[in-house]
């Protein structure tokens, strides 16, 4: 789809889902406004995309939204809210800097959009806005039930988002995302081991007890799923909200993923250290167990589908970071 001179806004542009994000608009002909202030950057917007003329870097903190970093917004058609604190565990430990990260910035950004007459508006929002599931594979109307500080602000942010969009005219989306997984990627499991590993190749410590099961996409499934749900918005009225998971038709375990990288390394004998939290078996207050998502309503509505397995995800991912570190 070529629409060259349409600009979009990119937050968390420079992060490790925005920056593929922002490779294939350059792809499909935008006039890109990334807006990050590099906190969790994977990649520098002022030279990783310097063969381009299309994209626009702001550095910008979201949690004061004023100044020049609302001009990145000024004549947007839409905007891709990925900007946040990507780290679950840590919302645990500083639940204020969650907030003030996910939940207040998502506020401030909202609110630049409708200044800005913005019609179209993609938060990036996560499985954990349902907690421990009650049914799985878990369907968009399951009960919100959050058991992570992280998990509350995609919640209040996909409340935000729906009330921004009927209210004012725009067309808006929240995407739950599961575990989004590839190149660039700098934190998770798959990131955690291949690190815990190259320290001490002998031992692995694993956070729970090696039983959690959750499924794994690869960036570029996920990258095509939100293409395709913004191209699908622009047939939709004006104050209309949509809620998709973006997720794999399978999962996997955390001892299965451990092995795969203990294979990945070329490492033989490693022997696993499990640290639960609690009872259960989680991996640190807050962590949801089991996740499998239903994608049924996507793959309906827009015709998207995952093309690589959770394990297919975990295998290249693993092999991505080990050669990239």
């Amino acid at each position: 789809m070529w629409v060259s001179g349409l600009k979009v806004v990119v937050t968390g542009g420079a992060g490790f889902i925005g920056s593929h994000l922002v490779d294939r608009l350059i792809e499909d002909g935008y006039d890109i406004a990334v807006v990050d202030n590099l906190a969790h950057s994977v990649v520098d917007p002022r030279k990783y995309w310097w063969y381009t003329g299309s994209v626009e870097f702001f550095r910008c903190d979201l949690r004061r939204l004023g100044g020049s970093c609302l001009e990145a917004f000024k004549g947007a058609y839409a905007v891709f809210h990925l900007a946040a604190d990507p780290e679950v565990r840590a919302s645990y430990r500083s639940p204020g800097s969650q907030f003030r990260n996910n939940l207040a910035a998502t506020w401030r950004v909202l609110e630049a959009s409708r200044r800005e007459g913005v019609e179209v508006f993609i938060f990036a929002s996560s499985s954990t806005v349902y907690g421990d599931p009650k049914l799985l594979p878990t369907p968009e109307y399951h009960p919100l039930e959050p058991i992570s500080v992280y998990g509350a602000t995609k919640a209040g942010g996909e409340h935000l988002t729906r009330v921004y969009a009927t209210l004012y005219g725009m067309k808006g989306a929240s995407l739950r995302y599961a575990n989004i997984v590839g190149p660039r990627l700098r934190h998770g499991v798959i990131w955690d081991f291949i690190a815990k590993l190259k320290r001490d190749p002998r031992r692995l410590e694993i956070l729970g007890d090696g039983k959690q099961k959750k499924s794994y996409l690869y960036v570029a499934d996920a990258v095509e799923a939100t293409i395709t749900v913004f191209y699908s918005l622009a047939r939709r009225e004006p104050g209309s909200y949509t809620v998709y998971n973006v997720g794999n038709k399978d999962w996997i375990t955390v001892n299965e993923i451990a092995d795969i990288v203990v294979e990945t390394l070329g490492l033989e004998k490693v022997k696993y250290k499990y640290k639960p939290w609690g009872s259960e078996g989680r991996g640190w207050p807050g962590d949801v167990k089991l996740m499998l998502l239903d994608t049924t309503k996507i793959e309906r509505e827009t015709g998207w589908k995952p093309t690589l397995t959770s394990k297919d995800a975990v295998l290249l991912t693993a092999g991505w970071i080990a050669k990239e570190e």
